[in-house]
């Protein structure tokens, strides 16, 4: 099956929530209720899937395939579907990538594999042939997912570069290095290559200043709460409407500021507990080793909400 829609590396692209049944199965109907609720956003350029938003790790291959057939059931037509491949093995990453293909993705998310915490950032080879496994198997456009280099998951940016150069599928970065002067290095070196690729944001503890030092767009988690505030922000800083971007991000960094706290390991948990005070979700279950929020969080989480003007149906939440 050919993808639904054209990708641009540009924009605001939510990262969606996977909601599961308090049996830890997949919840097929609030899944499609949350993808239509994000795709009516005005302003997003696409929908991420199988990313770590939906806990991605826990998911089996099928339960992956189930993810990405039913976004496209759901808003593919209306809208272009990135879906994450995650996996430890190349010629694993390459079967999950033919499968979203086929399921109708237009665009491709690649995770760094975990064993590259061992030392491959002294072995650029290793990453290129890995993005070259994957890119032999789709002709979908692919976004490097860059970690921290302080993970041994990131790609130093001579490797960036050369991957650019030796992958021409390659359209876009997800950003997450946490390093202000090196997301910029990033920025300007990546824009000025021969084949300029797109650098999206997932600095949601610092987005303004991310956005302002010349992203391409969001990809982010939180935009499965708050993708209107995204799309007002970007709007805002691509128009150069400095007052009226600070003004929005008053709003989002009282979310993230809760969201993103320590542990990071709980900001997904975090979100879907918001989307259950929205009243956009019936439950926030998590998958094991994940569990449940205790009380006092989820009270910060409904103040913050509260704080931020997030509304459901017109009503500011109390």
């Amino acid at each position: 099956m050919a993808a639904f829609r054209t990708f641009e590396p540009v924009g605001v692209i939510p990262a969606c929530l996977l909601p599961f049944n308090e049996d830890f199965s997949l919840d097929d109907p609030s899944f499609r209720e949350h993808l239509r609720f994000l795709a009516a956003t005005d302003g997003i350029s696409a929908i991420t899937v199988n990313g770590h938003s939906c806990e991605v790790p826990s998911l089996t291959f099928d339960e992956q395939k189930r993810v990405i057939e039913i976004a496209a059931d759901e808003v593919g037509g209306r809208i272009p579907l990135v879906s994450g491949v995650y996996a430890d093995g190349s010629l694993e990453a390459a079967r999950l990538a033919r499968m979203a293909q086929a399921a109708g993705a237009s665009a491709l998310l690649v995770f760094p594999p975990n064993p590259f915490v061992m030392g491959a950032q002294r072995r650029p080879e290793m990453a290129l042939a890995h993005f070259r496994t994957i890119a032999d198997a789709t002709d979908l456009p692919l976004i490097v997912f860059q970690y921290p280099l302080s993970s041994g998951q990131g790609y130093p940016i001579d490797t960036l570069v050369g991957l650019a150069e030796e992958i021409p599928s390659i359209c876009a970065i997800k950003d997450w290095c946490g390093d202000p002067v090196l997301h910029e290095k990033h920025i300007r070196t990546l824009h000025s290559l021969a084949r300029p690729i797109s650098v999206l944001t997932t600095h949601s503890a610092w987005l303004l200043s991310s956005l302002v030092l010349g992203c391409d767009g969001i990809l982010s988690g939180s935009g499965s709460v708050i993708a209107d505030l995204h799309v007002a922000l970007y709007r805002a800083v691509r128009d150069g409407d400095l007052v009226g971007a600070r003004s929005v991000y008053e709003r989002i960094s009282s979310l993230a500021e809760v969201f993103y706290a320590e542990p990071w390991v709980d900001m997904h948990n975090r979100m879907k507990e918001a989307l259950v005070i929205l009243g956009r979700l019936k439950r926030a279950v998590v998958r094991p080793p994940l569990i449940k929020l205790p009380p006092h969080e989820i009270e910060r989480i409904r103040v913050a909400l509260a704080r931020a003007g997030v509304r459901r149906d017109g009503a500011l939440i109390r």
